[in-house]
């Protein structure tokens, strides 16, 4: 089968800011929608996406033949790939209330309906580990679906740092293929291992800023504030993976919760080390009390570009959003783009 001749196509469910979007055209997929109910991600899905329509709708909403009326998507499409990276808040580690998370836990079933209707070439999805080790998940289900469709499938849990991405990111990755000539297989690992010191820095273009710097431009270089006493904090936690414990013993500095518990929680106002790569981005990679997200040796927490940087996306990818807890929930909530440019490739290099 010759390739470099075929248009490949994919539709992306719960693209939020368009990860996985983003990936998937940079390796030469036209991905011709992406579905999510997030209507405050729309903006910098499509203004970085363009060509790639932002469907506002709920899935478990949304008419089967959507695509089929609107987008004149076929069925029975060999080189379409539908994409469910449905929210995973539910089977989160980091989770501690379920109840909202809940309603979110059986969407891979309500994707599963479009691939019956459709019948793609793939099927590619993303989520936590705890999809596959929550008791109550919904994988086993979602997987005897796919292969009661005829479907092959691979896969993993993987760590995003061996596939291009300068960050500790454990995930739950799946291609899955009806086609019986298709090898199917997951992207192959870097031989190198990507650092903070690698995309960050001044080398890299990232100028020093201070606690509470607001970069208007594009490039949004912007950091939260810190508190006076936060301020002394950092000042106190050494540079290059420096922890809370530098300062444990300040009574002026020490917070209660950590009295006599300086075995818990030792992320949390911790720097990064240069020379690994980041932690887990999450959303809230902007507060340096929610993780070890402070910068290596600049006395706040990382900005949003530099998120954004270790997530993988293009510098000039612009997040549209009027906060910065906005667009720290588009970025923490991404595939990041470079593992989705990569699985991108394989579905192509595979054919």
């Amino acid at each position: 089968m010759n390739s470099k001749n075929i248009t490949y196509k994919a539709i992306d469910f719960f693209c939020g800011g368009g990860g996985m979007t983003c990936g998937l055209r940079q390796a030469g997929i036209d991905v011709i929608a992406g579905v999510d109910f997030d209507k405050n991600a729309k903006e910098t899905y499509e203004y970085n996406n363009q060509g790639s329509i932002f469907i506002h709708k709920d899935v478990k909403k949304l008419r089967s033949d959507y695509f089929e009326k609107n987008l004149g998507v076929k069925k029975n499409d060999d080189h379409l790939t539908m994409v469910g990276c449905s929210p995973c808040q539910y089977y989160s580690i980091i989770n501690t209330d379920h109840s909202k998370a809940e309603l979110s836990k059986d969407l891979l079933m309500n994707f599963a309906r479009f691939i019956e209707y459709y019948n793609p070439g793939y099927i590619l999805v993303e989520n936590v580990p705890g999809i596959v080790t929550n008791k109550e998940t919904i994988l086993p289900k979602f997987l005897k679906k796919i292969e009661k469709l005829g479907y092959r499938h691979i896969e993993e849990i993987v760590d995003m740092s061996q596939y291009g991405v300068p960050q500790s990111r454990r995930r739950f990755s799946l291609i899955a293929t009806r086609l019986d000539d298709v090898k199917i297989s997951l992207p192959q690992k870097s031989e190198k291992i990507y650092t903070v010191a690698d995309v960050l820095g001044e080398k890299n273009g990232f100028g020093r800023i201070t606690a509470g710097h607001k970069d208007t431009s594009d490039f949004q270089h912007t950091v939260a504030g810190l508190s006076a006493d936060s301020l002394k904090r950092m000042a106190l936690t050494p540079h290059n993976g420096g922890n809370r414990l530098s300062w444990a013993n300040q009574p002026q500095l020490q917070l209660k919760c950590y009295i006599g518990r300086d075995d818990i929680f030792k992320d949390n106002y911790g720097r990064m080390w240069w020379d690994r790569p980041s932690p887990t981005i999450t959303t809230k990679f902007f507060i340096v009390f929610n993780g070890r997200f402070a910068h290596p040796e600049e006395d706040r927490a990382i900005s949003i570009r530099e998120g954004a940087t270790l997530q993988s996306f293009p510098k000039d990818y612009v997040f549209k959003t009027t906060s910065i807890a906005g667009a720290a929930r588009i970025i923490g909530n991404a595939v990041p783009c470079e593992y989705a440019r990569r699985l991108g490739e394989t579905i192509i290099s595979n054919a």
